[in-house]
């Protein structure tokens, strides 16, 4: 081969090579990302509306959707199977309530935190597991601490607690996150069934930026307001959205559907959408905890 065809040679395999990286390229930005939710919670039926949220990222917002649930029902505490799919997730949103998962499923989701890839969070997910005092998965009683910047399960020195079932929250806007893209549509104040998660002071964790404050309405004791959504980055590096909302009631509200999709948007690292396909029709009960 003399250096002419030699130069050719190397011209045509440049090409070849771009090609190849373009195409890789668009392939990648047309890859709709992945979002799994883990749900498995005694009261707020998130089994029930997580998978009409999922519905609408996979019909309107081009993403794809798998939901896990407790088996073989929501107070069955110790098996979520198919937590092998967060292997490929691009997102985790979790919705649990004092799981005992085994080691083999706990294992599946520390990997996932380890990848430093984005979790979300609802309300009793503060406290998603509840294992007993020395028992060897005990750590992940603070799940709420080191996953989604939370207090570290419920009760003990975080006095992390709540103002009874018979009130409910007045939900506001913080002023200077009047502008977050997460806010988008999201009109307030307006009015929640669920009733406040006090947090403070400690918690969110230092760092975390707060989006929406609660005011209790009809507490059982004195009370201050909370926030109750926040943002921030995971002991893992991972982008963490967060809401101690959550009652079934709550996912009827436009501006709290707006809330999710935005933040499942933020997460993934999309531009939030400016227009909105439309309030959801989610009519779920609300059930006692056992």
């Amino acid at each position: 081969m003399n250096l002419k065809q030699f130069c050719v040679s190397l011209l045509v395999l440049a090409v070849i090579g771009l090609t190849f990286t373009g195409q890789a390229k668009a392939q990648s930005k047309n890859k709709k990302p992945l979002v799994v939710f883990v749900t498995g919670d005694h009261e707020y039926s998130g089994e029930e509306t997580l998978p009409i949220i999922a519905a609408e990222l996979e019909k309107n917002y081009g993403m794809k959707t798998i939901v896990l649930k407790a088996y073989p029902d929501h107070n069955s505490e110790k098996n979520i199977p198919g937590l092998e799919a967060l292997k490929d997730a691009d997102l985790a949103v979790f919705y649990l309530r004092w799981r005992q998962l085994p080691p083999d499923q706990l294992a599946l989701i520390e990997a996932y935190l380890k990848t430093g890839k984005p979790v979300m969070g609802f309300r009793t997910t503060t406290h998603a597991f509840n294992f007993p005092k020395g028992h060897e998965s005990e750590k992940w009683n603070a799940f709420g601490e080191f996953a989604l910047n939370s207090p570290p399960g419920w009760g003990g020195a975080a006095k992390h607690t709540h103002y009874g079932h018979n009130s409910s929250t007045d939900v506001t806007v913080i002023p200077e996150q009047a502008n977050n893209p997460i806010l988008t549509g999201v009109k307030g104040p307006f009015h929640a069934r669920s009733w406040l998660y006090r947090v403070l002071p400690d918690y969110p964790t230092k760092g975390s930026t707060w989006l929406l404050m609660g005011k209790s309405v009809n507490p059982d004791k004195e009370a201050i307001e909370n926030p109750v959504a926040w943002t921030g980055t995971n002991s893992f590096g991972g982008k963490v959205f967060m809401t101690t909302l959550g009652h079934p009631e709550d996912f009827r509200l436009e501006p709290f559907q707006r809330l999710v999709v935005n933040a499942i948007h933020w997460e993934l690292g999309k531009k939030v959408p400016k227009e909105w396909k439309g309030k959801l029709d989610i009519q779920v009960p609300y059930r006692e905890a056992k």
